[in-house]
């Protein structure tokens, strides 16, 4: 018996996924339950399996391609009966185009539905909103030498989200310069007297729980904005993004209730995340719900960076690269090791004074690390 296949709501009110891998091909037998395919959602990578036991009729989409949920995915030929889908009540038409472009298409009073998209299964893109917008064809840019490389899977995400950050979040940066001798002395002796499956120390689970301990008394940074209900959500949880480059593309992996863990701890699920998402077994648990995120380059960090902030997340924290420089401390030059915190802050949620004041809360307790592991 014939099956035809459609592409499920994979959660989080999700119209459209990506075509990441298909792991069968068109004759193939699978039995129920097979791996079938990845599809990637604007949150994580979801693994699809077979709904039945047949063979591979024909798939539908290639790599890089978008497909609605309620689309036909797969056709199988069962080897018995398959059931088929319950009848539904149409459902009006609905444009597909990603949440950038839906967003802009409304900034312009564009009805996404008017507009005829170029992209897979009529998908409007930025450049058909383009057209639109000035009511005529651009005309084709010229060919230049080179490579042409299609944005597709994580990376097309990427620059997705963070094009629609840019366009929503009014940013401001503010930069502030630390002392980090102190606690590079104590990070030092930690590592020489770590025990056996403890993790080496870097300076993020100190800036984690420096981060925990500061916005407990500014708790409009540990928040999320909906701009469209006009509403900001603050937490009394810090679940921290730690922004990971993975062979992928930058993942954000979540250490979830980072005020309960201490440094060994914080150390420990950093490092659990980040090799999960670098061998691409992340899961949608470890890459949703982060409150606060923090982006480093470690050694490659710089003297300054302007990082964009995650949606819906109101702030994010950069921590630059550490350097011995020569400073003045009590009218002699000394060299200490110093290091630039940069941070990026959304203005309609965050005032420009409370920004500052948070950084010199973790500046005092990131110089003075003895504070860290005094009781609240």
């Amino acid at each position: 018996m014939s099956f035809v296949f459609k592409l499920p709501d994979v959660g989080e009110g999700t119209a459209e996924a990506e075509i990441v891998a298909w792991h069968v091909a068109v004759g193939e037998r699978v039995t129920e339950d097979q791996h079938l395919v990845d599809v990637m959602t604007d949150k994580a990578t979801v693994e699809i399996t077979a709904p039945v036991a047949g063979t591979v009729l024909a798939l539908h989409g290639n790599a890089g391609d978008m497909a609605a949920v309620g689309a036909s995915l797969a056709e199988f030929e069962a080897d018995v009966a398959a059931t088929p889908d319950p009848p539904q009540d149409a459902a009006p038409a609905k444009a597909l185009a990603a949440p950038a472009v839906r967003h802009r298409a409304a900034e312009h009073g564009i009805a996404l539905a008017e507009v005829v998209g170029s992209g897979p299964e009529g998908r409007v893109t930025q450049s058909d909103l383009d057209e639109a917008i000035s009511g005529r064809n651009a005309p084709s840019p010229a060919h230049q030498d080179g490579a042409e490389i299609k944005l597709t899977g994580l990376r097309r995400r990427i620059a997705e989200r963070m094009a629609e950050a840019k366009r929503r979040i009014p940013h401001f940066a503010y930069v502030e310069e630390i002392d980090m001798t102190e606690l590079e002395a104590l990070r030092t002796h930690l590592n020489g007297a770590r025990r056996s499956g403890q993790p080496k120390l870097t300076v993020l689970p100190f800036l984690m729980r420096a981060l925990v301990r500061s916005v407990a008394d500014f708790p409009q940074i540990n928040a999320h904005f909906d701009d469209e209900a006009g509403v900001v959500r603050r937490f009394a949880a810090v679940h921290i993004g730690i922004a990971t480059q993975t062979d992928a593309g930058l993942m954000v992996p979540v250490v979830k209730n980072a005020e309960r863990l201490d440094i060994w701890a914080a150390a420990t699920e950093v490092v659990r995340l980040a090799e999960r998402a670098r061998a691409g077994k992340a899961e949608r648990a470890d890459l949703t719900g982060s409150t606060i995120t923090i982006s480093s380059l470690g050694a490659l960090g710089g003297i300054v960076t302007t990082p964009i902030i995650n949606l819906p997340e109101v702030a994010i924290i950069a921590p630059n690269a550490i350097v011995e420089r020569p400073v003045v401390r009590g009218g002699t030059i000394v060299v200490r090791k110093m290091m630039n915190l940069s941070s990026c802050y959304d203005h309609r949620v965050v005032d420009g004074a409370d920004a500052a004041a948070f950084v010199q809360r973790l500046k005092t307790q990131l110089e003075h690390p003895a504070l860290l592991f005094l009781d609240a």
